[in-house]
């Protein structure tokens, strides 16, 4: 089934608000008291509704069981990067479920996934058609305004919830009075009121704790896990991985073949994407167990690499890879030997190339650093803007589209059919 980006944003708000109303009932019987368990301040709870959204759109093809399994992944990665973002942004911990047997730093446990699990298994299943069937009713033009206010009013509700918090002295009073606004919406539906951000979030967060914050050595370019430390490590990450691809495939098919994402240069951007993404992820779990970090890595290298696929055949009509010959594959996206793989390189990054890699950046001076590292990534936000015209446009040339705009003929003119079948020798068009 296609959704409609209307539909999507519906779904995201009924799942969030659902989300906020369990989350608040179950902290009033534990509590005795009414409590809104919402980060913002409006009826929300968005680490349902941003689960619910991806499981909608990337798990329609799912059997109940895998389906379940993908529930768990996402859900409970979506609560392990709200918990880590949380910390590092407001040095401070909400949730804790240390005293949870199976449990990750308090901030995931096995029984929570679990639920995890099922809850999105019965969204897909069962709660899309519902929730749509009630968007239906609702007049076309009507229910597409609503949703848009609805995202107006949650961008609002979250810039007056951070300019709250970390905002200056300085025009405070007047996002903390949108904020009190806010928060009479959540006592109307409720029943109580907070009037400011931190002491609403002291009373729904009774385990709330406050972190550290780790300085970073500023005479360092790139140091600890940082944002340009990120871009140069997808930077690097991309181009080891089309090269491990490519002489992969020459040993395995006995041929030399592009393994690139991009239309310049050798660039794997699913493998830069997913060395950047495991660094930011699980740099803190750096020196654990090469049993916990090949676990992971290989739990999260398969929900990545099946996301990566559905993603490319929604946008581009193209699949790049085929593992439907393989055994225990899914859907021909991702199977249980590629996933080890994933499993191996999680192990091999951070105790190998990782440590090597990060030595040599930070070796870069200050000024040269940044200097190079804004080139990289213009030079990749670019090569990725024209690597995805090219690719809409073959899409279009594969339906019939003749070309009517500038892009399109340039695109026709630059990235033929033929030069794209070099680029890109596994690609598969599909309706």
């Amino acid at each position: 089934m296609n959704y409609t980006i209307h539909e999507i944003i519906w779904l995201f708000f009924v799942y969030s608000f659902l989300g906020w109303a369990l989350e608040t009932a179950a902290a009033a019987v534990k509590q005795r008291r009414f409590v809104n368990r919402g980060v913002v301040n409006g009826p929300l709870c968005t680490i349902y509704g941003v689960p619910a959204v991806l499981l909608t759109v990337f798990g329609q093809e799912l059997t109940p069981f895998w389906l379940f399994l993908g529930s768990l992944i996402v859900g409970t990665v979506t609560e392990w990067i709200g918990g880590h973002l949380v910390e590092k942004l407001y040095h401070e911990k909400w949730w804790d479920y240390s005293d949870v047997r199976w449990n990750l730093d308090g901030y995931i446990c096995l029984p929570v996934s679990v639920f995890w699990g099922f809850l999105g298994m019965v969204c897909v299943r069962w709660g899309n058609g519902l929730w749509l069937a009630l968007f239906d009713l609702i007049p076309e033009d009507a229910g597409i305004l609503i949703v848009w206010i609805l995202a107006a009013m949650l961008l609002l509700d979250i810039a007056a919830t951070e300019l709250a918090l970390l905002g200056p002295a300085d025009g405070r009073e007047r996002w903390e009075a949108v904020d009190s606004w806010f928060s009479r919406l959540s006592l109307r539906i409720g029943g109580w009121l907070y009037g400011r951000v931190s002491g609403r979030l002291q009373r729904a967060y009774p385990k709330r704790e406050t972190v550290e914050k780790q300085e970073t050595d500023r005479t360092v370019f790139a140091a600890g896990c940082s944002l340009p430390k990120l871009v140069w490590l997808f930077f690097l990450g991309s181009i080891l991985g089309d090269l491990t691809e490519t002489v992969f495939c020459r040993i395995t098919a006995g041929v030399w073949m592009s393994r690139s994402s991009l239309v310049w240069g050798p660039f794997s951007i699913v493998w830069g994407m997913a060395m950047a993404a495991a660094t930011a992820l699980l740099y803190k779990y750096k020196d654990r167990s090469d049993r916990f970090l090949f676990l992971v890595g290989t739990a999260l290298g398969g929900a990545y690499e099946y996301l990566c696929s559905v993603l490319s055949e929604m946008v581009f009509g193209t699949v790049f890879w085929d593992y439907s010959r393989l055994p225990f594959n899914l859907g021909g996206r991702i199977n249980l030997l590629y996933c080890f793989f994933w499993g191996f390189a999680a192990v091999v990054w951070f105790r190998l190339l990782y440590p090597f890699l990060s030595r040599q950046i930070e070796r870069l001076p200050l000024r040269t650093g940044r200097i190079l590292t804004w080139v990289i990534a213009v030079f990749l936000v670019c090569n990725m803007a024209v690597s995805a015209a090219a690719l809409i446009r073959s899409d279009e040339r594969s339906r019939g589209v003749p070309a009517q705009s500038g892009w399109q003929q340039v695109m026709d003119e630059r990235f033929g059919d033929e030069r794209l079948e070099r680029i890109y020798p596994n690609a598969i068009k599909v309706q």
